[in-house]
């Protein structure tokens, strides 16, 4: 049975690609859910699909990841992964819809929920601000700060896979150019806040060969995640399900020494125990 993927707001579901993208579940925070029936509705995923992974952003207030923690513990559930990124919300609404596809496929729970730190490498997440006055998840040189402030400046940031900006000439020109972009294929989903810009659209989207642009609702949590609401936010990724599958599936699979699922990488998706380092052979003496 498809391993069960969570969410901790709606608005980090974007629309399926295909008919075969099953749904997210929404877990949302103490304060739009009493505890009791928290506990109901991860019961109730982990009858229906046996494992699941929730994406829980880096940014939620420090009370949605406690509470998520809290129900794990509560039900005493070793079925349960809390997978955190720190993507920007667009990023990581791409992130989950990438995993929701691959849900649908023969990985275990343990690989599913280890690919999550693999596919962050491939989302190319950013923005076009009005301002970098605020901007505290990328790192800001002090002239960038101080031509915030100034009427008119628009700057290009990527948060991932490296982080980077680059300021925009007059009228949201230029820039392309020097912010790097993927060397494989990839579409463009883009959410518009209160900032007037094509310029993911007119210059990035060509300059990085994008292959197809859609449009999304900008996440509640994306304002404050870049500082400004005046921002049009935007992410490339990969979106052929047979590109992703092949992807994961390329990498080697471990047995995580602590809990016994499957895993890819250095560190298991459940448990979160590092892979242990192998040890020098010693000469016999």
């Amino acid at each position: 049975m498809p391993t069960a993927i969570a969410v901790t707001s709606a608005d980090l579901v974007l629309p399926p690609t295909d008919p075969q993208t099953p749904p997210a579940a929404v877990l949302p925070g103490p304060d739009a859910r009493p505890l009791d029936a928290a506990l109901a509705d991860v019961r109730r995923l982990l009858d229906q699909q046996g494992h699941l992974v929730v994406v829980c952003p880096a940014s939620v207030p420090p009370a949605t990841a406690q509470r998520l923690h809290a129900v794990r513990s509560l039900l005493e559930s070793d079925r349960i992964a809390i997978v955190r990124t720190a993507l920007p919300p667009l990023g990581a609404a791409v992130l989950v819809r990438q995993l929701r596809q691959l849900s649908a496929c023969d990985f275990s729970p343990g690989v599913l929920a280890s690919a999550a730190r693999l596919l962050t490498h491939y989302v190319y997440a950013g923005a076009v601000l009005g301002s970098v006055a605020r901007l505290d998840h990328v790192p800001v040189g002090l002239t960038s700060h101080v031509k915030g402030w100034l009427p008119g400046a628009h700057f290009a940031v990527l948060a991932g896979p490296a982080p980077q900006l680059v300021r925009l000439g007059s009228g949201g020109s230029g820039g392309a150019e020097e912010l790097a972009g993927p060397d494989f294929g990839t579409d463009l989903v883009l959410a518009r806040g209160q900032l007037q810009s094509d310029w993911p659209t007119a210059v990035l989207a060509p300059r990085w060969q994008v292959r197809a642009v859609q449009e999304a609702a900008l996440p509640e949590a994306s304002a404050r995640w870049w500082g400004t609401g005046r921002l049009v936010e935007f992410a490339a990724y990969l979106p052929d399900l047979p590109v992703l599958h092949q992807l994961v599936a390329s990498v080697r699979r471990e047995t995580c020494h602590w809990c016994r699922m499957e895993l890819i990488g250095d560190r298991c998706g459940f448990c979160a125990a590092p892979l242990p380092t192998a040890r020098p052979a010693t000469a016999a003496g």
